[in-house]
């Protein structure tokens, strides 16, 4: 195919299900930017592959190269609502020495699986320090601005193995 022909199949694409997106964002919480694409290359992911988060994956389907957008995520679609049961009591002497109790400090704790657990210092009592589990950002209105900087198909090695791959990207 001629690169002419592919520039042109490509100015007629819209975001889909297996295109790999290249989109610029920034995402806004309670006014305060929390991240952006500004200064760094675009995210890119597989659409509809649960990559990104749903609420924000959905809004981006039909979009076209150069297209912009703000998308309101509400938290059920974002990153969830607060789970009053993420939350946990460690007694003071069962705290791990070397960390600072401190609040919002965050921590990386080991489940009984072995699996990487993540979580804030919410509250420091005199007794106890209250860990939240719950994501930074649950139960918050994610305000994003996007951008589609480019689509592509992703390869049938991309999708078999659930990531983009960029240039000089081996296994």
């Amino acid at each position: 195919m001629s690169d002419e022909a592919y520039d042109e199949m490509n100015d007629e694409m819209i975001v889909d299900d297996a295109l790999v997106v290249s989109m610029e964002y920034t995402l806004h919480v309670e006014g305060k930017v929390m991240d952006t694409s500004e200064g760094h290359e675009p995210l890119e992911f597989i659409q509809g592959q649960g990559h990104i988060i749903s609420g924000l994956e959905q809004a981006l389907y039909g979009m076209a190269i150069g297209e912009s957008k703000s998308v309101v995520v509400g938290a059920k679609e974002g990153y969830g609502e607060v789970d009053a049961k993420a939350f946990m009591d460690v007694p003071r002497g069962e705290f791990p020495p070397g960390v600072p109790a401190t609040v919002g400090i965050e921590l990386e704790l080991r489940d009984k699986s072995g699996q990487a657990v993540y979580a804030r210092v919410q509250e420091v009592g005199e007794e106890n320090i209250r860990l939240d589990m719950n994501h930074p950002l649950a139960g918050k209105e994610l305000h994003f601005d996007v951008t589609i900087a480019a689509l592509r198909p992703a390869t049938a090695e991309e999708v078999a193995h659930g990531h983009v791959h960029a240039a000089g990207h081996d296994h």
